[in-house]
């Protein structure tokens, strides 16, 4: 069993890193830059210049961390995405779905990598607000706010698994992506209060990732204790995990359907 497991931990690490290679080989550090530097940038101060206007000053800070927090969902659910879909894009589904390996470890390291790239682009996030826009990390339990990113960008990343899985059978995942993203914008309080919002918005919300996350981080920039906002935490964990296995129980359908059909290059 331990055997079993040592090989199942090398499966997951070897598929992280090269899918993650794989995948986005092409590319340049100047695209890459833009897309964890200037792109965070862009939309913290458009959300939030927008805000100032509309509420006041005294409220920036309610924009920064709604915006630096929702930026995870780039890694979350563009970069999962591709992770997945692009198996089907570059010809490699075939071997994936005929190689014997622990599916569930495949499956799952297509996202390790970006998570890590997630908490990358929100610490960014911040930075921007501290440095340009006045955001106060001084009364923040650091750790806690750690924690708050890794769980949250967990969360964006298990609905990313379930987004690529959904492109396996569609040939424009990239309106389905943008859809999903700007629905967590509208939807996650990351720009609009959720209480503000109609209750049947307010019950949407509830079940996205990133809305527990932001809550969190809001708080504990505030001064807030870990405790006070575990509960938040192990909501915001839990939806992500529910949307993670029902990605897994998709890819495994495909599976089945694909070789039934015996059109294993596609779905």
């Amino acid at each position: 069993m331990l055997r079993q497991l040592t090989v199942n931990i090398r499966i997951f690490w070897q598929g992280t890193l090269l899918s993650y290679i794989g995948m986005f080989h092409w590319l340049r550090p100047t695209t890459y830059l833009a897309s964890k530097v200037l792109m965070p940038l862009a939309q913290i101060l458009f959300f939030t210049l927008l805000g100032i206007y509309a509420s006041g000053r005294e409220n920036a800070s309610f924009y920064v961390i709604g915006n630096a927090v929702q930026i995870s969902a780039v890694s979350g659910i563009y970069g999962v995405t591709m992770s997945i879909g692009g198996d089907r894009w570059n010809g490699t589904l075939p071997y994936l779905f005929g190689t014997p390996a622990n599916r569930f470890f495949l499956f799952v390291g297509r996202a390790f990598m970006h998570v890590i790239d997630g908490m990358l682009g929100v610490v960014v996030g911040l930075m921007w607000g501290v440095l340009l826009l006045g955001l106060d990390l001084s009364n923040t339990d650091l750790p806690a706010l750690a924690l708050t990113i890794l769980v949250t960008t967990i969360s964006c990343s298990g609905m990313g698994l379930l987004m690529g899985c959904v492109g396996l059978i569609t040939t424009n995942i990239m309106f389905v992506n943008n859809s999903v993203y700007f629905l967590l914008l509208i939807f996650s309080g990351a720009n609009i209060p959720v209480d503000r919002l109609p209750v049947v918005f307010q019950v949407l919300a509830q079940g996205l990732p990133l809305t527990r996350g932001i809550t969190s981080a809001r708080a504990l920039i505030a001064g807030a204790s870990l405790e006070s906002v575990l509960p938040l935490l192990l909501g915001e964990l839990a939806v992500g995990l529910a949307y993670g296995l029902a990605g897994f129980w998709l890819f495994r359908w495909f599976e089945t359907k694909a070789k039934q059909k015996g059109t294993l290059e596609t779905v």
